[in-house]
């Protein structure tokens, strides 16, 4: 899972991507939930609305009952019924996806010239840590520029990630420009793979401008859109567009989703109005 809790272990095809429960979740309740402020959701109502986008009612039951216990969503009992919310940790989780979708976007036009050094060394033995330091790298935008030296563009705090991993005697951050003889474009080529970044660009613009995922049920469309376009976004690091190829995909991708999702917003609100059924969460003073 990464750090949108979304799962990462999926496969994309140039027809559809593969799209996991949790991360078909997570979607719903950022696109219809967050705002709501505490409120539970009727589990019927959650497997009546990825039952749209052709998740079964056991896959769902079992996605939620993982993401209680990984602490992203809390249930409470209603009679008979089951209730689930969000927790703080995946308040915060889906404003942050919320924030990269809507607030930054996935084109890097006001890149200020500054970029974020990571260097590090570990012990030979510690395969486990540096495996876990890199991917969370990866997350977080950086790419590697040498085995033991990554970058990533603009100001990147990483010092939570850091010492999550108990890595901060190991750990050198450094804020800096690129001197002008230095090819930016060259090394950021060198550093990430744009190949694959634009293919995935590229294959949700085809995928949706085709018209064939649209359907007439806007609450299935718009769910399947922005979980798309969560599982596309969550890997660019947004890198200046000064120094990408011409005609970079990522910008014909973003149009085409925003419109989509302009088209859809109204509709697939209404429809989920009519399918959700909600009850407020008990505080603890509560005896929730």
């Amino acid at each position: 899972m990464d750090a949108n809790g979304t799962d990462t272990n999926g496969t994309d095809t140039d027809e559809a991507p593969s799209l996991r429960p949790q991360s078909l979740v997570l979607a719903f309740f950022g696109d219809h939930v967050l705002e709501r402020g505490d409120v539970g959701v009727y589990s019927g109502s959650i497997i009546d609305v990825l039952g749209r986008v052709g998740t079964g009612e056991h896959a769902v039951r079992s996605t939620l009952t993982r993401m209680v216990n990984r602490g992203l969503l809390r249930r409470q009992r209603e009679g008979r019924r089951m209730f689930f919310g969000l927790t703080p940790t995946a308040q915060d989780v889906l404003r942050d996806g919320g924030r990269r979708i809507w607030d930054d976007g996935a084109v890097n036009e006001d890149w200020d010239g500054t970029w974020t050094l990571l260097g590090f060394s570990l012990p030979e033995s510690w395969q486990r840590q540096r495996h876990d330091l890199r991917s969370r790298l990866t997350w977080s935008g950086f790419g590697a520029l040498y085995s033991g030296l990554w970058i990533a563009p603009g100001h990147a705090d990483v010092r939570g990630i850091v010492s999550e991993l108990g890595l901060d005697a190991h750990v050198k951050v450094f804020h800096a420009r690129a001197d002008e003889f230095t090819d930016v474009g060259l090394m950021i080529g060198e550093s990430w793979d744009l190949e694959a970044l634009a293919a995935r660009y590229a294959a949700f613009d085809e995928r949706w401008t085709a018209g064939e995922v649209l359907s007439g049920d806007p609450l299935a469309t718009r769910l399947r859109l922005v979980a798309e376009w969560l599982r596309v976004i969550r890997d660019d690091p947004r890198l200046p567009a000064r120094h990408l190829p011409p005609e970079w995909p990522a910008r014909r991708a973003q149009e085409t989703f925003r419109h989509i999702a302009e088209l859809t917003s109204g509709p697939a609100r209404r429809a989920a109005r009519g399918v959700l059924e909600t009850t407020p969460l008990r505080t603890a003073a509560d005896g929730g």
